[in-house]
Parts: C-alpha cells; structure tokens; sequence
C-alpha cells in the first residue's frame, strides 16, 4: 500500500468534493512530493488514460514462416535453405528434448489442425516418467489427411514449402525422442505427396535425415504413406488403423496414442502445419513467436479464405487479426462489397456459421471465436454474400457428413443419416415449424456420444443455422404452406396426403375420420 503525504491527501480530497469523477485534475495542482504516488492512483485523484489496444494483423514479409507460400521459388532443397531451412538444425537437434519441449511450451503453439491443443505440452507426453527404459520404437505421426472442405492450407506446404516439414518432423521427434516419422498424406494429393517424395529423397541424400541425422548423432527417419481419401481417417486413431493396414475407424481411448498408438508402440499424431512451423521457432525464439496475437493464442496462421470474395487465396497472418481486416486486404474484400456479406464459416466446414453482425469484429482466434459460439478449427474461412442459399448450403454439408461417417457409432450413423433427409425436406420448406426443435434437440443428442468428433462436426452446422438463421427456417415452412395449400404433415407429407389416399401414420395431421377410412 502507498502511503500519501498530508499535502497530497488534502489537495486530492478537494479535487474530488469540486470535481466529477470523470475529470482530471492538472498535474501541476499536486505537489512536488506525489510523484511517486502518481504510478498508483485511486479514483479520487488524476485517473490515467486507458492503454491503446493493440491492433493485430498486418504481418511483415521477414515474419512469414511459409517464404514459399506462393511457389516464387523452387521446392528443392537448395532453394530451401537459401530461405532458411536447415539453418543449424545440427546444433537444435543437439541441445536435447527438452530444451526443444521447454521451447515448443514458451511459444505459445496451439494445434493448427483444429483442435487448438497447446502443442508443447502434447510433444511432451510421451517422454513419460522411464520412457527410456522402453525399447519399442516411438513414433510422430504427421497428419496430412486435408479433408476437411474449404480447407487447403496444408497441401500448400507440402507442394510449395515441403523441407520445412521434413526438417519440422526431424525437430519435433528429437522433442519426443522419436524413432522414425510417418507422413500420412490424403490419396487424392498425388502432385504434393510426388513433391514431398523427394524432399524427403533429398533430405536422404545430403546426410539430413536417416542415421546420424544432421551429424547430431541422432537417428531419425521419415515415411510417406499414402492415404484413400476417407475424411474419417483424419481423426488420429483411425488415421493410426489406416497405416497399419485395417479400416480407417476411430479407436476407443484410452489407451492414448501416446501410450499404445502405431503397431502398439508410444506414438503422437499432430499436424502438417503445427509440424512445419517448429524449426522456425526453436531458431528465431520462442519469445519471437509468441510476440504474434493475444495471450493463449500466439503465433502466425495460416489462412484459407474462399467462397465469394474476389481474390481467393490461402495466407499466413498473425493470429487475432480482425476477419473484416483479412478478407479485405488479402481478398479484395467481398464481392459485393462488405455490406452484401450474408455470413462466414471461420474455421473449416465443421463449425458453426456467423452471421454478418457478428463478422464485423470478429477476431480470427482460438477464444474470440469460441465466445463467439464458433470456433477457429483449421482456418478455412468460407465467405458467404447475400446471393447465398443458406439453408441449401448448410443441407449440402449434412449430405457430405452423412456420406464420410465410418457407422461404427449409432448416434453418428443414425444422427447424420437423419439430419441430412431432414434439412433436405427444410431446404424445401416442406417440414412444420417444431420439426426445428426437433432438429435443434437431436444435434445435442449426438454431441459427445461418439467415439471421434465426427458427431459434433455434423452437429455444429446445423445448430449455428438454427441459431442465427432461425427466421429463414420458419419463412421458407409458411411460403411452402401457401404454395401447398397448407403446411407439410410431419415427416414431410404433402398437405394433400389424405385426399390422394396414401397411407399416414397416426398424429401426422389427418383428421381422423380421414385417418380412419384411410386405414380401412
């Protein structure tokens, strides 16, 4: 606590009984002998400014990871290094585990391939308490399996900037002692996984990767494996089943990968993006990165920016940039102008829709989003204008849910089965107003009753329809009802169901002597 002189005391007494509390006071009315007394002030004397907010985005050329992004320049690795790969990866790979964990931790990374998981902390836990005296092999397992639609960030990497994450998956198995890396890349990716090839054929070559890799005295190896497209074995435990050879369905846990992951051995599976951007950190510092977005959610991102806005393309920027402020200065903006955009999903297919007002200052992070009912996922933004058939587009995602679920769990197999027949018949129209709560009410169910977050990816459309969207709902179900000559039967029966003579099941509307000559 600070203690007033008697002069200061009494001069801040009277400036509080003349004054409101919302004036300043001169500093020249305080005496010589408060100065000290100025660095902590109460309410009843001067009240400092409040600090100017820091604005994000804006990231410089020398502050970009991805050098290659746009392929300028060559993919090998004599190109590679003269943007800084490889830049004494020797002496990185010697200071030990964990350093490069305690590093990772410092920086603030979260996971890029959605889940937003602190990635030093997740590195770390397969170095568990003896691990050295387990001689099975360890594992990183990279995961290159972009399904996730309006997503293209990571096959960017591997086709433009493909040493990085072959020096990136050197590092982060040093952080976890791993013995040997496997790349699953998504089948349908055959130019980025050919390039990727031979970067890891060149890595080879040139004594960086394989034993005594980097001349550390480490020994490490890297494997592609290719994938067959299933959206489902991005999740990573069916991802671990795809690569030894069964069928790519998620695995009950525990035992976490980090325990019993690939072959029965102590595996992590992390991303391409949260991979490749390692090395970077652990040479320019961990401080370096974290000086990038808000506290929690440091660092740069890349971003994925489609839909209709008059430049697509996909970005690095600094985390926390507003999302106004990336679609208008990577994008050209939206088409139409700001004032046509109808909504935007933030983060990838799988999370939930925001509407215009919200988008107006929004951030692009971890938590804004998440108070924001949505979420960063992997940092697809797909930019909806006016001319957008919301509804029709939110119906068309179920669809492709419902075509991706492995069926291993009932409430993902049924619950995806069901809401894409039901937004099909509401994109329609042809359903009642309580068929909304109904849809609302299922979506819940399936949350958290599946074995991967398949369920709570076809869920979380459908309810951010349902909560900003509402009123579309209902005004496509009366303009069918004035259409049809009334409002579907539940179900999605015509309303003429009864005069046609076709068999409907009690309570779907009928009157029952219709019902009843009907069922005779």
């Amino acid at each position: 606590m600070i203690v007033r002189s008697s002069a200061t005391a009494s001069v801040a007494k009277a400036a509080a009984k003349t004054a409101p509390r919302s004036s300043s006071i001169p500093l020249s009315s305080l005496s010589a002998t408060s100065s000290s007394t100025l660095q902590h002030r109460s309410y009843a004397t001067v009240q400092e400014g409040q600090p100017q907010q820091r604005r994000y985005g804006g990231l410089k050329d020398q502050d970009r990871i991805f050098q290659n992004l746009y392929g300028h320049h060559g993919t090998d690795l004599k190109s590679a290094m003269k943007y800084g790969d490889w830049y004494k990866t020797k002496e990185i790979v010697q200071k030990g585990h964990d350093w490069l964990i305690n590093e990772i931790k410092a920086s603030g990374l979260r996971g890029r391939g959605g889940a937003g998981f602190p990635s030093g902390l997740k590195f770390s836990f397969m170095n568990f308490k003896g691990w050295e005296n387990d001689k099975k092999p360890r594992y990183l397992v990279v995961n290159a399996d972009e399904g996730e639609p309006g997503t293209c960030k990571d096959r960017e990497i591997m086709r433009k900037d493909p040493h990085k994450l072959v020096e990136g998956c050197l590092v982060v198995g040093r952080a976890m002692n791993a013995t040997a890396a496997y790349i699953y890349i998504r089948g349908e990716f055959y130019h980025e996984a050919t390039v990727l090839q031979r970067a890891i054929q060149e890595a080879y070559k040139n004594g960086l990767i394989g034993k005594n890799a980097c001349g550390s005295g480490y020994d490490f190896d890297v494997y592609l494996h290719r994938g067959m497209g299933a959206y489902v074995c991005g999740e990573e435990t069916s991802l671990i089943e795809s690569l030894e050879g069964k069928a790519g369905k998620p695995r009950l846990k525990p035992p976490f990968p980090a325990a019993v992951g690939l072959f029965g051995c102590p595996s992590t599976v992390t991303n391409v993006e949260t991979v490749a951007v390692c090395p970077t950190i652990v040479r320019r510092g961990a401080k370096w990165f974290a000086g990038f977005g808000r506290e929690r959610n440091q660092g740069t991102k890349l971003f994925c920016i489609s839909g209709h806005v008059n430049n697509p393309c996909t970005v690095e920027e600094e985390m926390s940039i507003p999302l106004r402020e990336l679609i208008e200065k990577h994008c050209g903006g939206v088409r139409g102008g700001w004032d046509n955009l109808l909504a935007v999903i933030p983060g990838g297919s799988s999370t939930p829709i925001l509407p215009k007002k919200i988008c107006d200052d929004q951030l692009m992070d971890f938590d804004a989003l998440k108070d924001s009912q949505s979420g960063l996922g992997t940092a697809a933004v797909i930019v909806m204008d006016k001319s957008t058939d919301v509804v029709r587009m939110i119906a068309r995602l179920s669809q492709f849910y419902k075509h991706e679920s492995c069926g291993q769990c009932t409430p993902c197999r049924e619950g995806s089965t069901w809401t894409a027949k039901m937004m099909e018949r509401f994109e329609k129209g042809q359903a009642r107003a309580r068929e909304i709560d109904m849809l609302q009410e299922l979506t819940k169910q399936v949350e958290g009753h599946s074995i991967c977050a398949l369920g709570e990816a076809f869920a979380w459309p459908i309810q951010g329809l349902i909560r900003h969207f509402r009123p579309e709902l209902e005004a496509r179900i009366k303009e069918y009802g004035l259409n049809n000559g009334g409002e579907a039967l539940a179900g999605g029966w015509a309303p003429d169901t009864g005069k046609k003579g076709l068999l409907v099941a009690p309570g779907q509307g009928l009157a029952d002597d219709n019902r009843s000559s009907q069922i005779d």
